[in-house]
């Protein structure tokens, strides 16, 4: 296994770092029970964009996600053109690993490759939070905006929203 080709042929480097402190706002926040998996009473999801596809070139999608206490979250499902990672921050995360179900808790990881079953959810009666990383990067932005608006497509239209956000459910 070697390095990538060089992709920057400059000689001194370029001051272009980008950094986000962790008080920032949260970039979009999910109302309760938005989400066709939420549980009664949740309080909603809070989405950080930390590295989106555009700010990274399609290397990568990095994401802050700050769960309410019994958020649901999606079902089993599997991605045909990127990988997912999930490593926890804060709280218990019920993360599935394709066999069986893991209660995740800070400093804990799991890496789905391309293909790989998995999902999530918060069953804790607490807060939870995570990074959740895509690579290589899509527009999960779209992704994670339009799924609080699902309750008002149409099968059809949810159908096409799924394909064309590389999420297949089983």
């Amino acid at each position: 296994m070697s390095y990538p080709d060089p992709r920057y042929f400059g000689e001194n480097g370029e001051i272009n770092a980008e950094f986000r402190p962790a008080t920032a706002d949260p970039d979009f926040v999910t109302a309760p029970g938005r989400t066709p998996d939420d549980a009664p009473g949740a309080t909603g999801t809070a989405y950080h964009y930390l590295s989106t596809t555009l700010s990274t070139q399609g290397e990568y999608g990095l994401y802050r996600v700050d769960m309410g206490p019994e958020f649901g979250g999606p079902s089993t499902h599997f991605h045909r053109a990127m990988s997912e990672s999930f490593f926890i921050l804060s709280g218990t995360m019920r993360l599935f690993d394709g066999r069986r179900w893991i209660d995740a808790t800070a400093g804990d990881y799991l890496y789905v490759p391309v293909g790989g079953l998995h999902a999530f959810r918060n069953e804790s009666g607490a807060p939870a939070s995570m990074l959740m990383l895509f690579a290589p990067g899509a527009p999960r932005e779209e992704y994670f905006e339009g799924v609080a608006e699902l309750d008002k497509l149409s099968e059809e239209e949810r159908a096409e929203f799924f394909l064309r956000h590389d999420s297949f459910f089983v």
